[in-house]
C-alpha cells in the first residue's frame, strides 16, 4: 500500500477530496470539511495519520510495534501513525481507513451525515 493508493480509494467514498492545507507535499483526504486521513513521510518512510477508537489504537499499536505508532503530530488516543512500510497487511490499512472515515462521519453535522446518505442511497 502507498499513498497514490490510499488516495485513489479514499477518493471513491461519498462525500470526499483531497486538498493540500498545511504543505504542499502532505496530501490529505477530507469528508465534507474534516480530515479523516493526512498522508506524509515519517524518517523517510510514506506515512498515513488515521483517525481510531481508543481501544483499536492499543490493539493495531500491539499487534504492529514499530509500523502502528502513536498519531504522529495528532491525538495520541485517537489517532495512528502507521508506516507504509509493507509490515501492516493492506487489508488491514484499508480496514483502518474506512473506520477513520466513518468515524469523522459520525462527528459531521447531522444535515452532512444525512446529505452523505441520501446521495449514496440514491446509487
Amino acid at each position: 500500500m502507498n499513498h497514490q493508493q490510499l488516495i485513489e480509494i479514499g477518493l471513491n467514498y461519498e462525500g470526499t477530496s483531497l486538498k493540500y492545507p498545511f504543505a504542499p507535499d502532505l496530501p490529505v483526504l477530507f469528508v465534507k470539511n474534516r480530515m479523516f486521513a493526512l498522508l506524509g513521510n515519517l524518517h523517510g518512510v510514506e506515512m498515513v495519520n488515521l483517525k481510531t477508537s481508543p481501544d483499536e489504537a492499543w490493539v493495531h499499536r500491539e499487534t504492529y510495534p514499530g509500523s502502528v505508532l502513536p498519531g504522529y503530530h495528532m491525538n495520541k488516543k485517537h489517532w495512528n501513525t502507521v508506516l507504509l512500510n509493507h509490515t501492516v497487511p493492506d487489508d488491514v490499512i484499508l480496514e483502518m481507513l474506512w473506520e477513520s472515515y466513518q468515524r469523522v462521519i459520525a462527528k459531521l453535522p447531522k444535515i452532512e451525515r444525512e446529505s452523505l446518505r441520501l446521495r449514496s442511497g440514491a446509487n
